[in-house]
């Protein structure tokens, strides 16, 4: 099982403070692959989360789970 953020019922400020948090916390643990659930909604939290993304040095590449676009697989540096 991989490690997993769920950010069902936040908001968009609080999703990109806490997958800056979540990618952190597993760079540490060297962990190289994690998944954020953002679900599907109206794509604001996705987009947060996908523009945060874009903009940390921890993240070598992303991309939405083909089997459920509610979650983002990210593969860390």
């Amino acid at each position: 099982m991989l490690p997993t953020l769920d950010l069902h019922g936040v908001d968009r400020v609080y999703a990109s403070y806490k997958t800056n948090e979540f990618i952190l916390e597993n760079v540490k643990l060297k962990n190289k692959k994690i998944v954020i659930i953002h679900g599907i909604g109206t794509g604001i939290v996705k987009e947060s989360v996908h523009n945060t993304l874009s903009r940390n040095k921890n993240v070598s590449e992303f991309y939405l789970d083909g089997m459920n676009i509610g979650e983002t697989i990210v593969f860390l540096k």
